[in-house]
């Protein structure tokens, strides 16, 4: 099954060469399921032709808005409404989750309660799911086609089901500890508060539950559609 990553944006160029960018981290999250990848880097305007093109989408995350002015991002609505209506899966995560959310109805806006940082436990229908997470936007109304399957007391809206057609999740599981904590040193210092970073670090030895969300992510992709 071929799965079109859409990348919206780009790891820190010091990260990248030693972890690599986000594809390459979508590629190790999901390998050994089944599927197979093509990198479009929509943030540059590298669209597919098609929804078609590939048998599902995965919308990756990104420093940007999903509410600011960037040219990629009404293309990119515009594409996700056209696979929700032509029933071709879209996975979002964290950017991803939001853009499709704002795209088929939902809201998204810098929440006024901060940042989230590193790992973060989450209640998926009673399950525990600790993620890593790197974040201060959110969904604050999901559109009425969302059911919400995670969430905590920080995130409402920490994931969200489309019936057959979009499964987002606002956590990273494609980020490591080591990469929250490249972010932090690169990305963090001046952004995000000193004590939630130093908290973040302490959780690091907390077990991930990636690998959980790879497999759910992977049968979403592969679940039989009509």
């Amino acid at each position: 099954m071929l799965i079109g990553i859409l990348q919206t944006g780009q790891a820190p160029d010091v990260l990248r060469t030693a972890m690599g960018d986000y594809p390459d981290m979508f590629m190790r999250l999901l390998a050994d399921r089944g599927l197979t990848f093509k990198t479009f880097h929509v943030e540059g305007m590298e669209f597919p032709s098609g929804v078609h093109d590939c048998d599902g989408w995965l919308i990756t995350g990104s420093r940007h808005g999903a509410y600011e002015d960037h040219p990629f991002i009404k293309p990119l609505e515009d594409f996700i409404r056209k696979a929700y209506a032509e029933r071709v899966p879209v996975v979002g995560i964290c950017f991803g989750h939001q853009i499709i959310a704002q795209a088929l109805g939902g809201k998204v806006e810098k929440f006024k309660g901060g940042w989230a940082v590193g790992p973060q436990d989450y209640d998926f229908g009673g399950e525990t799911v600790k993620l890593n997470a790197w974040h201060q936007d959110q969904v604050v109304e999901r559109p009425a086609a969302a059911e919400r399957i995670g969430t905590n007391a920080f995130c409402e809206n920490a994931a969200l089901l489309y019936d057959d057609r979009a499964y987002t999740v606002q956590a990273h599981p494609e980020y490591g500890d080591d990469f929250i904590d490249g972010l932090m040193r690169t990305r963090g210092k001046g952004l995000v508060p000193d004590q939630l970073m130093e908290e973040a670090r302490a959780r690091f030895s907390d077990r991930n539950s990636s690998t959980a969300i790879a497999d759910r992510i992977a049968d979403f992709f592969k679940q039989t559609r009509n």
